[in-house]
């Protein structure tokens, strides 16, 4: 006779919530990161301060660059939302676990 397994904590679901949280978080800086790599990697100015064109095979994506870059400054608001969900994220995930765990045990609260 094979035993019954215990049911797994459900750590997926968890990793996917947190990759979601990381992808908001830093999706600005990611932004700015790309931009900038496609910029320097086609010779093409980018700043701030306004549009510059940018040719990239045959197509000025000069306007697009530009907008990628400036959504940087979105990371002044994702980046702490996105601290403190994380913050919260590791709070419920501890708190579950341990629930979880004594449950396993059969211990009640």
């Amino acid at each position: 006779m094979s035993e019954i397994q215990p049911p797994r904590f459900p750590w997926l679901r968890y990793i996917l919530v947190l990759i979601v949280i990381l992808l908001i978080a830093l999706g600005p800086v990611i932004s700015v990161i790309i931009s900038s790599s496609v910029a320097s990697a086609n010779g093409c100015n980018l700043n701030e301060g306004g549009v510059n064109v940018c040719m990239v095979g045959g197509t000025d994506m000069g306007d697009m660059l530009y907008t990628m870059f400036v959504m940087g400054w979105f990371g002044l608001l994702t980046l702490p939302l996105g601290f403190g969900a994380v913050i919260v994220w590791i709070v419920i995930v501890t708190t579950h676990r341990i629930a979880w765990g004594r449950h396993q045990k059969g211990i009640q609260p």
